[in-house]
């Protein structure tokens, strides 16, 4: 017996939250069906949607993301299909599409996955030629790319980070009028539990009214859908849950008459599962085990803590506010049996208790005036703050001052990397780590885009913690609350979960250090053959009695038919038959590359890599080692997807095509080394804090002269002008927050005239366009474009090269955004062996001829550390000052010296003519000097 329940229609926006209650047994299923969106429920849906932004697309990305794009298409369908069986998830995304405009055009298809996802698939069908994909080694994958690149039929499939917890596969497929094209995407993952909760959200914005509409989740094996606020609460006794959300083109319309569509958001399911007992649920199928283990009824074990607080100048303003706000509110859950001490640092470090405090309603209140009193500035000293912490929690154990049954943790909250003191993050993870005792964990909070969260996340790990991204935004304070809450209630120390004698191999992970309330731990493995049908656990640990203040050591049993499980998958339409398999095999992936951050040596890297990569090939999962290679049926064409970077700024898109294309993308970029090793480097070079500077090296002369460019904002710059070739390049300023007081280059404009193709890069983006086709991808992409004579190369930094003869470097320095008088700018970087025809000029392009240059009179100037000099250049005598300018190629961050002779007035005597003359009027312009 089923039974359906609808809900009303009349829907505007979807923004859509499940919670209800689902108590499943045997003989019977649920179909939970959405028709449209309803407006009397959304007020109580509002605060629930609040504590979930994270999983919701900001407004900024939601305007730029549709997942059909096209300008005159018609999507017959778009249908989501999820089936989570066990708390693995397998997601299909299959949409049909036709081109219907009168002319050949490109088609998007784009997806949002969750980050902590494994792409398994991706196939398209072209009018009849199907191409599917296939996971393999990177190294094997981008050989037979580049094989179909050589003939001009190979693209790109970009994967790439965004600023939530998901991440964007996208590509396109250029076709003729009337094309028939279909999409299918394939992702597996496992649902993981956080606050009692597993949390399951599919993004649905297909851009457009569709005929056929339908998201459905299908939830096997003992679920239940838990509730917080009795929103869309239903009740049922199923083994299933299946949910429907299907709505027709008219309840898609915002309006009665309009043409848009408002489907445009996210659903999301959060459940639980429903447990029998504490000694966790043993599952066998497939020749593969599974073990789930949440215990409740236990009483929390006493805590200790050390909150670390970055008070850095960074932190002014709101991430300061919402750290503030979330302290307050933690400390409040504290309790009399807590012990917690405040860390705050900047380039100092200083205390607010030097020695652990009980958590008593007088402390706290003097906690709370504390850190309300914080006034943000100076510089980051990572390392001397986590080692007084540590100080602390070693003082309070030999002391005897905290419970020998506690747990004792420090929680660091930082947003940038270290500037004061110990700076190299390598010997701040041997510090702490050279000081960490066993019983204490280490957790990382990184807020924003500017820390390194890869650090934060080793030395977490390395220390028995974990690390957690907070997204700077007007929630900060809640994901904050929302992290401390999952470590604020430790239930269980040291827990083991071993098996009989020979009946298991290449289990994971099965040792853990601690067991917080609402989380769940899980072990995966392969099952040995045997004579007996049963598989037994036995899970050991140690808790605090409710009734006796001693430990209380638990020893737990459960089992399982080893038979039983796959013969009941075997009646269900929808269920996930190979769960276990693939979850065993999700679990040790991840697991190894965790180990691999940690690994200290190259050889044990190298080990790790090649069993990931053994791994995910059998298993089909694009990892950071595997490439994910689409092929049509007589391999002549291919795509190549790779797994993303995680960059700190935006993302990125990717282009496709079946006749020789003249965009080909694929990501990573190859390595900017193998560009950049050129001597004698011709190049114009910014430094973070002052006017555009030039530097430019002079072969001969082995001498570096150096030159500020003293114009306005607004003024476009002609840095190198080639008629003969058809190239220029040109740098428009920019002016710092503050009048008259600096000025950089904000946009970089390359201008290739014979073919008309232009590329604009800027501070937020980079663009390539010929009047017909325009493609953008931002500052946080990796990929690679070639069009005609003319190839993007994107990685940390951009390269562009045309005719392989003329190559331009682009830099991105990113600045505090709350600087005072900063802003991001551009550096640009000119080797000196592009080759050029004899009409080349420009501020740069001037010197591919490199003129005289005779210096003498060297002598002490009016500051004793830069010397003077009289220089003899075109004609004209210059007294020159010997300093130095930074050159970021290499180091981004901090740069590298270059020591040159400085000419004053804007150049004047070494450039020709005055530096006005060089202002164009626009970012193509060529330059016509007098």
């Amino acid at each position: 017996m089923c039974t359906r329940a609808h809900r009303p229609r009349n829907m505007r926006h979807l923004q859509v939250l499940l919670l209800g209650l689902l108590l499943l047994h045997q003989g019977c299923c649920f179909e939970f069906v959405i028709d449209g969106e309803w407006e009397d429920e959304m007020s109580q849906m509002q605060d629930h949607r609040e504590r979930h932004k994270r999983a919701i697309l900001t407004s900024e990305e939601q305007e730029d993301f549709e997942a059909i794009r096209g300008d005159d298409i018609t999507v017959r369908s778009y249908k989501v299909e999820s089936r989570i069986t066990s708390r693995f998830s397998h997601t299909i995304v299959r949409s049909s599409v036709v081109n219907s405009g009168s002319t050949p055009q490109s088609i998007a298809f784009n997806v949002q996955i969750p980050k902590r996802a494994f792409i398994t698939n991706f196939t398209m069908n072209v009018n009849g030629i199907t191409f599917v994909g296939s996971v393999k080694e990177k190294a094997v994958a981008r050989n037979l790319y580049a094989q179909a690149r050589a003939r001009n039929k190979a693209a790109g499939i970009i994967r790439c980070r965004s600023k939530t917890d998901m991440e964007t596969f996208k590509t396109e497929v250029h076709v003729p009028s009337g094309s028939n094209i279909e999409f299918e995407l394939h992702y597996q993952e496992m649902m993981h539990r956080k606050l009692n909760l597993y949390e399951h959200t599919l993004h649905l914005q297909p851009g457009r009214l569709v005929p056929q509409l339908q998201v459905r989740r299908s939830q096997i094996m003992w679920t239940l859908i838990n509730t917080e606020k009795n929103i869309f609460p239903f009740f049922s006794s199923c083994p299933q849950a299946h949910i429907v959300f299907k709505p027709t083109v008219q309840q898609q319309k915002q309006c009665e008459n309009c043409t848009e569509s408002a489907v445009e958001g996210v659903i999301t399911v959060l459940y639980d599962v429903n447990r029998d007992s504490n000694a966790g649920e043993l599952q066998v199928s497939d020749g593969h085990f599974v073990y789930f283990f949440a215990p409740s009824n236990l009483s929390p074990l006493p805590k200790n803590i050390v909150f670390v607080i970055d008070v850095s100048g960074s932190m002014w303003g709101v991430k300061m506010k919402q750290t503030v706000q979330a302290m307050k509110a933690i400390l409040d859950d504290l309790t009399i049996d807590d012990y917690f001490s405040i860390v705050d640092f900047n380039h100092n470090v200083r205390c607010w208790s030097e020695g652990l405090v009980p958590g008593s309603s007088i402390q706290i209140a003097d906690a709370k005036r504390y850190i309300e009193n914080i006034k943000p500035n100076g510089g980051t000293n990572i390392n001397e703050a986590l080692l007084r912490a540590v100080q602390m929690l070693v003082r309070a154990s030999n002391h005897r001052v905290i419970d020998p049954r506690s747990v004792s943790m420090i929680i660091l909250v930082s947003d940038g990397d270290p500037t004061v003191g110990e700076i190299k993050l390598s010997a701040i993870q041997k510090n702490v780590k050279r000081v960490m005792r066993e019983e204490f964990s280490l957790f990382s909070l990184g807020i924003g885009f500017d820390v390194d969260y890869d650090f934060l996340e080793r030395i977490a790990m390395e220390n028995r913690g974990m690390a957690q991204r907070i997204y700077a935004n007007h929630d900060a304070a809640e994901q904050l609350r929302a992290f401390y809450s999952q470590v604020s209630s430790p239930l269980l120390r040291k827990i083991t979960v071993q098996f009989q004698a020979d009946s298991v191999a290449e289990v994971t992970q099965n040792h853990f250090d601690k067991f917080f309330s609402g989380s769940e731990l899980v072990v995966a493995g392969k099952v040995l053959p045997s004579e007996s049908n049963t598989l037994t656990s036995l899970t050991t640990g140690s808790a605090v009695s409710a009734t006796h203040p001693a430990r209380l050591d638990i020893i737990l049993e459960t089992d399982a038919d080893t038979t039983e499980l796959d013969a009941e998958l075997a009646k269900q339409q929808h269920s996930f038959t190979g769960f276990a398999r693939q979850m065993w095999a999700y679990l040790t992936i991840k697991q190894l590359i965790s180990e691999r951050s940690l690994a200290t040596t190259a050889v044990k890297k190298r080990k790790i890599t090649q069993r990931i990569m053994t791994l995910a090939v059998e298993h089909q999962f694009v990892t950071p080692f595997t490439a994910l290679l689409v092929e049509s049926g007589d391999a002549t064409e291919r795509l190549l997807a790779d797994s993303p970077k995680d960059p700190k700024h935006g993302c990125c898109s990717g282009a496709w095509q079946t006749a020789p294309p003249p965009w080909v993308m694929s990501t990573p970029a190859p390595s900017m080394g193998e560009v950049l090793e050129v001597s004698n480097q011709l190049s114009a070079s910014l430094p973070v804090d002052n006017d555009p500077h030039f530097i430019i090296h002079l072969p001969r002369s082995n001498m570096d002269i150096c030159f500020n460019i003293d114009s306005k904002p607004g003024h476009i710059l002609n840095l190198l002008s080639d008629s003969g070739t058809g190239v220029t390049v040109n740098g428009q300023l920019i002016g710092s927050k503050k009048v008259n007081k600096r000025t950089y280059f904000g946009t970089i404009g390359i201008y290739y005239q014979p073919d008309g193709i232009s590329v604009i890069v800027s501070t937020d983006e980079i663009t390539m366009t010929d009047g017909r086709n325009n493609h953008s991808f931002t500052w946080g992409s990796t990929a690679e474009i070639r069009q005609d004579g003319i190839s993007i190369v994107k990685n940390s930094n951009v390269i562009i090269t045309i005719n392989n003869s003329t190559q331009v470097m682009v830099l991105l320095h990113r600045v505090w955004k709350k600087h005072p008088v900063n802003v991001d700018f551009l550096g640009i970087y000119i080797p000196n062996e592009n080759q050029y025809s004899p009409l080349v000029h420009g501020l740069i392009g001037q010197f591919s001829i490199e003129p005289e240059v005779i210096l003498y009179d060297i002598h002490k100037g009016a500051d004793p550390l830069k010397k003077e000099a009289t220089m003899e250049v075109k004609g004209n005598k210059l007294l020159v000052t010997r300093g130095w300018q930074k050159d970021y190629r290499r180091d981004k961050k901090r740069g590298s010296n270059v020591y040159c002779w400085f000419i004053h007035n804007s150049g004047k005597g070494f450039i020709d003519g005055h530096y006005s003359q060089y202002i164009v009027p626009n970012l193509s312009s060529f330059l016509h000097m007098p």
